[in-house]
């Protein structure tokens, strides 16, 4: 029924099609089925210009932030997509909270899940400033008043890094030098390892 609802969307022009760097078929809104829902009063804007081009890593990159987002809302959590982070449509804004944006956040309650895919090797700059943000977070986290980072009363939960056992192993060596200690570690962050399985994951 799915299949047969967008060939109907695309024949009548509302949708684009693409072929993905696997060979599935992706999808995204036209100019003119982005203004059709605009007409009916739903935010609405062209994915044109996701699916012109784009290399197999980002494909892959935007499917296991996809499927991470698809798992959280699942089990019931507040979901920011990466799309719309990118948009600014997230409690972070355009800024970002401190000045770093994740590829998802989760949401339950008062507790923020920060969600990061690590799928390629980052620059030197990049790593010493994760580094640097992630101890910052952690004294947020452990402030006696609840922190200040995230505002609205809320509190960090975890940051999770869906990664290899390499960058798992060395990000935690380097912080280990940087002085954070195992009890650092696992109060602030989880770590994820299954890069292509992600039907079993439950966020602690």
């Amino acid at each position: 029924m799915a299949q047969r609802t967008l060939r109907r969307l695309r024949d009548g022009r509302l949708v684009i099609s693409a072929q993905a760097p696997d060979g599935s078929i992706i999808y995204a809104l036209s100019e003119g089925g982005a203004r059709l829902l605009k007409e009916a009063g739903l935010a609405a804007v062209s994915g044109k210009d996701l699916v012109r081009g784009f290399s197999a890593a980002y494909f892959r990159h935007r499917c296991i932030s996809n499927a991470i987002a698809v798992s959280g809302i699942v089990q019931g959590f507040r979901v920011s997509t990466e799309r719309e982070i990118a948009q600014g449509l997230w409690l972070g804004g355009e800024a970002g909270i401190a000045g770093k944006r994740p590829d998802v956040l989760l949401r339950s309650g008062s507790q923020v899940w920060h969600i990061e895919v690590e799928h390629s090797r980052k620059s030197q700059k990049d790593y010493a400033a994760l580094l640097a943000w992630l101890t910052k977070v952690l004294k947020d986290k452990m402030r006696p008043d609840g922190g200040q980072l995230l505002g609205m009363g809320l509190s960090w939960a975890k940051v999770v890094f869906i990664c290899t056992p390499a960058f798992q192993a060395k990000l935690c060596r380097d912080l280990a030098a940087s002085g954070w200690t195992p009890a650092h570690i696992a109060l602030l962050l989880w770590f994820e390892t299954a890069l292509y399985g992600f039907a079993e994951i439950l966020f602690p």
